[in-house]
C-alpha cells in the first residue's frame, strides 16, 4: 500500500488563489490523499464519484469524434458556487481539485499538472481503465452511421450544428436518461448510449457539489469533457431535460455553447407541449 500523499496536495490550495480542496484517488475510487478541511466521509464520497466520472467520461470518447487518438484530457464541472476539475495522475490515479468561481483557470490547471509531474514514482497503482476498456473505441462517429430517423431529428439543434464550424452532434435527453431527439446523422442506438452515459455523468457531477463548497441552493450548470480530439458538453435544458453536444477540438467553443443555450428554451417548450420527439 502506498503512503498517504495528502501533504503534496497542499501545493494547490496554498499557491492558487481561490482553490479550495484537492483529492488524489485511484481508478477504483479509493482515496489516496486529500487536503485539510475535508471530512473523511466526504473524501470517500468524492473519490468514488470522481472515479465513476472519469470512467464514464472516457466511455463517451466516440461521441466527440472518430479519430484514432481519443485520449481523455480532463473533465470540468461548473456550479454557481465554483468549479471541480479532474485529470489523470498516471498509473491508474486521478487528481481532483475544487475552486471558487473566480479562480484563474489556467493557473489551477498549471498547478494540477505540475503536481502530477511531481507525484511521479509515488504513484504505483496499476491502471484499471483505458479508453478502449471503457468503450471509447467501440463506437462509430454518428456521421458514419446513417442519417437516423427523420421523426427523431430536432431542426433547431440541426441548424446550430450546421452553422458552427467544428460542431459535430447534439442530443436532447430527459431526466430519465431517454433521448427526446437529436441532430441529423445520429442513430437512435448512439443517442440511447450517449443519453445513458450523460445521465450518469450528471448524477456524478451533482455529487461533487459539496466538494466545490457547502452552499445552499447550489446550482449545477454544466459538465465539460475534453479529449485530445474534441469536446463534449452536458448542460441543463430545463427542470427535466439535459442537452449533450460534441465538437471538434478546434471548434469555437464559446460560439457553439452560446448558440446551444439560445435554442434550449425553444426545445424544452416544444417537448413540454408535446411537439417534441420522444417522451419524458
Amino acid at each position: 500500500m502506498t503512503a498517504d500523499l495528502s501533504w503534496m496536495l497542499e501545493d494547490i490550495v496554498h499557491n492558487v488563489p481561490h482553490a479550495r480542496h484537492a483529492v488524489l484517488l485511484s481508478a477504483d475510487g479509493l482515496p489516496r490523499g486529500a487536503t485539510e478541511g475535508l471530512a473523511e466521509k466526504d473524501v470517500r464520497t468524492i473519490s468514488a464519484a470522481m472515479a465513476g466520472m472519469q470512467s464514464l467520461s472516457r466511455a463517451t470518447a466516440h461521441f466527440a469524434g472518430p479519430e484514432v487518438d481519443r485520449q481523455w484530457n480532463q473533465t470540468i464541472i461548473e456550479f454557481s458556487h465554483g468549479w471541480s476539475f479532474l485529470i489523470g495522475a498516471g498509473q491508474g490515479s486521478y487528481l481532483a481539485a475544487a475552486a471558487a468561481p473566480d479562480v484563474d483557470m489556467q493557473q489551477i490547471s498549471f498547478r494540477m499538472h505540475r503536481l502530477v509531474a511531481r507525484l511521479g514514482n509515488n504513484l504505483t497503482s496499476p491502471p484499471r481503465v483505458s479508453v478502449e476498456d471503457a468503450g471509447g473505441a467501440r463506437g462509430e462517429s454518428s456521421r458514419h452511421r446513417g442519417s437516423g430517423d427523420a421523426g427523431f431529428v430536432l431542426g433547431e439543434l440541426d441548424r446550430v450544428v450546421s452553422e458552427v464550424e467544428g460542431a459535430r452532434h447534439a442530443v436532447l435527453l430527459g431526466s430519465d436518461g431517454l433521448p427526446r431527439g437529436a441532430t441529423n446523422g445520429m442513430s437512435r442506438d448512439l443517442a440511447d448510449t450517449i443519453s445513458a452515459a450523460m445521465t450518469g455523468i450528471h448524477a456524478y457531477s451533482r455529487v461533487t457539489s459539496q466538494f466545490t463548497g457547502a452552499v445552499e441552493d447550489a446550482e449545477w450548470r454544466q459538465t465539460v469533457i475534453e479529449f485530445q480530439h474534441g469536446w463534449i458538453f452536458l448542460m441543463a435544458a430545463g427542470p427535466d431535460a439535459f442537452l449533450a453536444a460534441a465538437a471538434e477540438h478546434d471548434c469555437d467553443i464559446e460560439k457553439f455553447t452560446t448558440r446551444l443555450h439560445e435554442v434550449v428554451p425553444r426545445l424544452t417548450a416544444a417537448a413540454t407541449s408535446g411537439k417534441g420527439t420522444g417522451h419524458v
